[in-house]
């Protein structure tokens, strides 16, 4: 059985559909003072699969420890988390002292909580692998990049693709190696502690139909700086492809004010952006997780 939230029914039901769950949703009521009350079906099977991408993560995490908890009451006995955003991923280590690492802590508790987790593209770096921040045996992890690449290539003539900066070099490889599309990435070029400034490729850029690809967008910040420079080195036009949608804010303002054309992404976290089902990924772990490939 599949347990969702209303929030984030298409989604679930997507999943459902192409793993052939049933699909049961979680009510949810909340407090004035903000405590959440949460109502489970009365019975449930031994393997449960929670739905629940975790942007927004603070009130979700403790819907998982709700959840959970009363699942294994309820009679399940193996309880996996398909989380296409794995919020927290960020700070895999203490930058100034006294940080508190949250890789580490949230990656810790969610183990605790399930049996095993599925996820798509999370922003590890420090990291080789997701068992190292999610100490599970059943660790999964998915990219949007190829099925984003099969996109871009339907939409887009002999596209290069760039990444705004070092960090999304692993999965501007993985897409482009799918079509064999040209492919760079940006430098980060510091100037002390709080001032940051991007530095281009030595690529030729003259006519190019350029596609900006990340695992991550939030403020919009990078990629519209990126492609104000790559519009001023004579890009044809820049588009930007990402797994997940944060798109906080004024964000996809900020990115169409720099001249960015048409923004794609998955459907990791729902937004209107999104041109890339990932159900049939998803239910394929899944289906592998229950054979015991992982």
């Amino acid at each position: 059985m599949l347990l969702y939230f209303e929030d984030e029914l298409n989604g679930a039901t997507r999943l459902a559909q192409a793993a052939h769950l049933g699909a049961r949703m979680i009510d949810r009521h909340r407090f004035p003072d903000g405590e959440i009350k949460l109502r489970l079906p009365e019975t449930l099977p031994a393997r449960v699969v929670i739905f629940r991408s975790l942007n927004d993560p603070n009130d979700k995490l403790v819907e998982l420890l709700l959840v959970t908890q009363t699942a294994r009451a309820l009679g399940a006995t193996h309880l996996t988390l398909v989380a296409p955003y794995l919020a927290y991923m960020r700070q895999d280590m203490a930058f100034r002292p006294g940080e508190a690492i949250s890789q580490r802590i949230v990656g810790q508790f969610l183990s605790t909580l399930f049996d095993a987790v599925i996820t798509v593209d999370p922003h590890l770096h420090r990291v080789a692998t997701l068992q190292e921040a999610v100490p599970l045996d059943q660790a999964v992890v998915l990219s949007g990049a190829p099925l984003l690449s099969d996109w871009i290539a339907a939409q887009r003539q002999r596209p290069l693709l760039i990444g705004p900066d070092e960090e999304s070099a692993q999965w501007v490889a993985l897409a482009a190696a799918r079509h064999g599309f040209d492919h760079a990435v940006c430098r980060k070029l510091r100037h002390g502690d709080h001032e940051v400034e991007l530095a281009l490729p030595d690529v030729a850029l003259t006519g190019r139909q350029v596609v900006l690809l990340d695992d991550v967008a939030s403020t919009g910040h990078s990629v519209a700086r990126a492609a104000q420079l790559l519009l001023a080195a004579g890009a044809a036009s820049v588009d930007v492809a990402v797994t997940h949608a944060l798109f906080s804010g004024d964000a996809l303002q900020i990115m169409q004010a720099a001249g960015m054309g048409e923004v794609w992404s998955t459907d990791c976290i729902a937004h209107p952006s999104n041109v890339v089902n990932m159900a049939g990924a998803l239910a394929a772990a899944l289906g592998q997780l229950e054979a015991g490939i992982f």
